[in-house]
């Protein structure tokens, strides 16, 4: 039981605040950026971050995942509630439409962990949109403890698609009430480790 409330502490992210944004083409990205979807969720903001230091270095469009009815602001109220969903399989409906799934050849996945798992707003995502064919490509943030099986239930729901290596970075704490840090200094060092693991997985040159 100590183990499982520890797991559902580090509860980080979700349904962002910002929409979507213009496509920017990037000189150094292998993959056409007209191609390219960027979807993300994020509570305290800093998956956004990352998202966005992603869209500068290779383009894209940046579409943020919002519900139909938001998560509480409370934390704990918001843990107990994931929990429930994750024990059910309950999928929360998308507030957030994506017209022409097809016309993108590339999909990044951005979330936080929550459990140490993939959020249920994610799954919805994943199984609501097919991705048949496509490459997908998952990053995450989280409170210091991994991923956890965030990356492995991304290629289970995506089965049809070629799913790459992603990318993880430690960032706010929201249990302790530390919530955006991904910026100032720790933004330029997030850039750094996500422009290797661009290249690392040849996305960017």
């Amino acid at each position: 039981m100590i183990h499982i409330q520890l797991a559902f502490s580090f509860l980080i992210s979700s349904c962002s605040l910002s929409g979507t944004k213009n496509i920017n083409t990037k000189a150094d990205s292998t993959i056409n950026p007209d191609k390219v979807l960027i979807v993300y969720l994020s509570r305290t903001n800093n998956t956004k971050a990352i998202a966005e230091i992603i869209q500068k270095n290779v383009g894209g469009e940046l579409v943020a995942l919002e519900l139909e009815k938001p998560y509480p602001e409370n934390y704990e109220v918001t843990v107990q509630q994931v929990v429930k969903e994750n024990e059910t399989g309950y999928l929360p409906p998308l507030k957030t439409k994506i017209d022409s799934i097809q016309h993108y050849d590339v999909v990044f996945v951005g979330f936080p962990t929550w459990g140490m798992k993939l959020p249920p707003p994610m799954k919805s995502f994943l199984k609501q949109y097919d991705l048949k064919g496509k490459t997908i490509i998952p990053f995450n943030t989280n409170a210091g403890y991994g991923v956890g099986t965030g990356f492995q239930t991304v290629k289970e729901l995506c089965p049809d698609s070629k799913v790459l290596e992603g990318f993880e970075i430690k960032g706010g704490i929201e249990r302790d009430g530390v919530y955006f840090v991904i910026k100032d200094e720790k933004a330029k060092e997030a850039e750094t480790k996500v422009r290797k693991w661009l290249q690392k997985i040849k996305v960017i040159k």
